[in-house]
Parts: structure tokens; C-alpha cells; sequence
């Protein structure tokens, strides 16, 4: 059993969802990891090339054209965000039986350990609050921890994909802490927020915004 498909909630037999990019999954594990002698490890060396791009065209858009440079690359983000949430929810549903605490949960246990392919501690702390760990992230050793603002345009379009749905309405995400800053787990909590916390999210994205404009001043 793959490690994303183990969750000790009776729940989780009920969640329905989508593998993202389903055509090159298959093709991946049909004629090639079932055929070849490929090592799949190399993904991880591949993907963090991809991750290390996205990082530059982000920093050298900053250093060319500003603020308008910066939400160029930040639109894209959230775009694909967006659609790799659409991908993942496409036809879902929430059984009675599941809780809007326990969908949210499960959908973040897809993101993190598909998605972004990370190995990941779930909790349930209340019907208005989940949270997670992440054990190891394959952006760790690479990334410096101001990178993982790169995460939020991503986030922001799955969290779009999940409102669009109507099956968990509200819920904010916060960044506790991350392995990139020094801490052991990179820590996460998902609530069912207010207005102004969601406002409180955007704030911090538009002040990590103003700080890498800044830093790309300076090192012109």
C-alpha cells in the first residue's frame, strides 16, 4: 500500500478523488516503471530543477519589472493551483458520514503527500480546525525559507478549487513554522475562519510581496 492511501479515520474509505495529471501517471507506472529499469528517484531531482526555475523567473520578474513582474508569476501560481485542485475535486461529494472537518483534512492529505509528494502527520483538532506536519518536504534542502513564499500562489488556487465545490466553505490556512526556517516539521493549521482572518492572509502575502521587491533593489 503506497503511503498516501493509509489514514486511520473510517472516513478516509469514503473520500473520492482525482489523481492530478492522470495520462502521464499512467503512462509513468504502465511502460515505464512496470518496463525499464528507470529509478524513480530521479523525479525528485527533476521536479526540484522545476521547483529552483520557478524560484528564479520569480526573482528575475521582481528584478526586471517590479510589482507588475511579481504578480505575473504569482497569477500563473495561483493558476495552476487552481486547476490541480479542480483535477483533485472533480465530481466529489461529502457523505453524511463524513464531517466538513474530516473532507478538508483528506483533501489536504492528497495535496501533501500527491501533490507535493511530501510524507505528512494529519490531526483533527475540532469540527472547526485541522492541522498537519510535514515530516519531509522535497523542497527542504534547497529551498531558503523566504522560496516558500512561492507556496502561497499555489495554496491560494487550491483553496479556491476547494470554495468553488461548496462542500467545506470558510476555512483559512496558516503557515506555523517551516523545516526551511529552522524548525523540525513544516507546521500547518486550516480553520474556519473569519473575514478579517482571511484578510489577515492576504496582508502577509502583499507584505512578503513588498519585501522581495525590496530585496531586489538591493541587490541590483
Amino acid at each position: 500500500m503506497s503511503h498516501w492511501e493509509q489514514r486511520p479515520e473510517a472516513a478516509w474509505k469514503e473520500f473520492r478523488f482525482n489523481q492530478p495529471y492522470k495520462k502521464g501517471l499512467t503512462r509513468l507506472k504502465e511502460e515505464v516503471l512496470a518496463k525499464t529499469d528507470f529509478d524513480p528517484a530521479v523525479l525528485w531531482q527533476w521536479g526540484t530543477m522545476q521547483a529552483m526555475a520557478v524560484i528564479r523567473i520569480l526573482k528575475d520578474c521582481e528584478s526586471r519589472w517590479g510589482a507588475e513582474g511579481q504578480q505575473v508569476v504569482a497569477e500563473a501560481l495561483r493558476q495552476t493551483g487552481l486547476d490541480i485542485g479542480r483535477q483533485v475535486l472533480k465530481g466529489a461529494t461529502r457523505p453524511e458520514s463524513m464531517s466538513e472537518a474530516e473532507f478538508i483534512s483528506f483533501f489536504a492529505t492528497v495535496i501533501n503527500r500527491i501533490v507535493y509528494a511530501s510524507l505528512e502527520a494529519p490531526q483533527i483538532d475540532s469540527p472547526d480546525q485541522v492541522s498537519f506536519d510535514i515530516l519531509w518536504c522535497p523542497h527542504q534542502d534547497h529551498y531558503r525559507a523566504f522560496d516558500c513564499r512561492v507556496q502561497r500562489y499555489l495554496v491560494q488556487g487550491m483553496l479556491e478549487a476547494l470554495e468553488e465545490t461548496g462542500l467545506a466553505k470558510g476555512f483559512q490556512i496558516r503557515f506555523d513554522c517551516t523545516i526551511p526556517a529552522g524548525a523540525d516539521t513544516c507546521h500547518f493549521t486550516l480553520w474556519s475562519g473569519s473575514v478579517e482572518e482571511k484578510k489577515a492572509w492576504e496582508e502577509y502575502t502583499r507584505q512578503l510581496e513588498e519585501k522581495a521587491l525590496r530585496r531586489a533593489v538591493e541587490e541590483k
